[in-house]
């Protein structure tokens, strides 16, 4: 036989054989080591004893987590957590801290003439045009119809207009014993340039800071030879000259010869329309338009300042100011004043925007008038120089940096402070100096809408939650920024 062949039967037989051949018993299969990975109980035992391990381990972890949340809870209820911990600060920030992440929202103005797109209301597109970068600010055509420019003078007349200045305040006498002031001390606080005479734009500007009274130098020097309080004539007053002078004999002067509407700082009647629940239609759309015009928090807008409309008769004019003064630690805003812990002797109007709606177009004058918008520099005392004024809207408005033209329906607004570079509001912006040049021919009107917010962020967010008087967990709704307010499509540049 070949040896194909027997293989050929080899293979043949193998399988009979094989089916011929005993099975073995369990018993014989070949066993591991006990102590070996292959050892099934081993592995379930030591796989049983992991997951306990890891049970403990995460049960550990949520009693460390809850112990801790309980004494974030007793610290304040709405501290944040761990991943939100603030740079400045080692320990949790408290609530009104905690807020500050909210931060103010404020408009980039890019460029002198840049036009961002702004989505007010529905099926509409304003366009807002940078007309300034100090301050910073804008220019929106077309903001208010004509019908609401009507109905909001309307609503104005029917509520009644009144003088926006009284002519001459009395009681200065007391209110220089209430500062408990020698005239030694406010004859070195009217010194600006310290050099131990008063220049005539140094009694100007306390005059008109304190009295109201827009007094030239012309009108100085004249009260001068009035009262024989410049005895030299060389129209400075030394310290022994002013200590010849009362508190108040500007006023009594002022009193005994009478004053022009001219001669106020403003000459103009104005009103105030409430815009809350309740308030006419109009005015509550122009608050609302307001808010996403500003892309602020609701609840900032709803407190601040009501609407105020001012009419400006032919001769009638605003020198230039600020609308909001700077904040020292001794001074309050009028706002938040009942949340302040502590009284304060100054108090002033913290508007952080101002607002300005122009309600018809002036036939004749009536610019709002920025006299150092973009200037390199600020210096208070070049603003008076060789008898040329430019706070003076009456004779030197052409003089300003810039000035805006009354039309119907525009809007124009702009920032009083500078931010603080946190997100909250910083110093005052003195580039916001303004004013409303004479009406010549015709009448004026606007409305003014402020919004009022305290650079003392912790003082804000009390003001807030004393007003509001709604529950400690709905206050984080109330200061943090709607997110309708901050979409994209809001403002985008053309």
């Amino acid at each position: 036989m070949s040896d194909n062949q027997e293989a050929s039967d080899a293979e043949d037989t193998t399988p009979s054989e094989s089916a011929t051949l005993p099975l073995r018993p369990h018993s014989d299969r070949p066993t591991c080591n006990k102590t070996g990975v292959c050892s099934r109980s081993y592995f379930v035992v030591v796989m049983v004893f992991f997951h306990v391990y890891i049970i403990n381990v995460i049960a550990l972890l949520f009693y460390v987590h809850y112990n801790s949340g309980q004494e974030d809870t007793n610290q304040g209820r709405d501290a944040p957590s761990s991943n939100q911990q603030q740079p400045e600060s080692p320990r949790p920030p408290s609530k009104p801290e905690f807020l500050r992440v909210s931060s103010l929202t404020r408009i980039e103005g890019i460029r002198v003439g840049h036009v961002q797109k702004v989505s007010l209301m529905q099926n509409k597109v304003h366009e807002m045009r940078t007309l300034s970068m100090k301050p910073l600010l804008f220019e929106i055509p077309g903001f208010l119809s004509d019908d609401e420019c009507r109905v909001v003078m309307q609503l104005a007349q029917l509520k009644g207009l009144m003088e926006s200045q009284l002519m001459v305040q009395e009681g200065q006498e007391e209110l220089a014993k209430e500062l408990n002031l020698s005239p030694d001390e406010i004859f070195n606080l009217l010194d600006i340039n310290q050099d131990g005479q008063l220049q005539l734009h140094e009694i100007l500007t306390h005059s008109r800071v304190r009295d109201g009274i827009w007094l030239t130098p012309e009108n100085l020097r004249e009260i001068y030879t009035g009262l024989k309080a410049d005895k030299d004539g060389d129209g400075l007053l030394s310290l022994e000259e002013f200590r010849l002078l009362s508190n108040d004999a500007f006023q009594r002067f002022l009193l005994q010869r009478g004053v022009k509407k001219s001669q106020l700082v403003r000459n103009s009647r104005h009103t105030w329309l409430y815009q809350g629940k309740g308030a006419h239609q109009v005015l509550q759309d122009i608050k609302t338009k307001v808010t996403r015009l500003t892309r602020l928090p609701p609840s900032l807008v709803d407190l601040s300042e009501p609407l105020q409309v001012v009419r400006y008769e032919q001769g009638g004019h605003y020198h230039a100011h600020h609308d909001s003064g700077p904040v020292y630690p001794e001074t309050a805003c009028t706002h938040t004043r009942l949340a302040a812990n502590t009284s304060t002797p100054f108090e002033t109007s913290c508007r952080y925007i101002t607002v300005l709606f122009y309600l018809n177009s002036v036939e004749g004058g009536g610019e709002t008038a920025f006299p150092v918008a973009d200037n390199r520099t600020y210096d208070e005392v070049s603003l008076i120089q060789n008898d040329v004024d430019l706070l003076d809207t009456r004779r030197n408005c052409d003089k300003s940096n810039l000035r805006v033209k009354p039309s119907k329906g525009t809007a124009v607004f702009w920032y009083n402070y500078l931010s603080d570079g946190k997100g909250w509001v910083g110093e005052q912006d003195e580039y916001a100096l303004h004013g409303g040049c004479m009406v010549t021919q015709g009448t004026k009107w606007v409305a003014n809408k402020w919004i009022n917010i305290d650079p003392d962020y912790q003082r804000q967010a009390r003001y807030q939650q004393l007003v509001s008087q709604q529950p400690e967990d709905d206050d984080d709704e109330d200061l943090t920024l709607n997110q309708d307010t901050q979409s994209s499509d809001i403002h985008q540049d053309l």
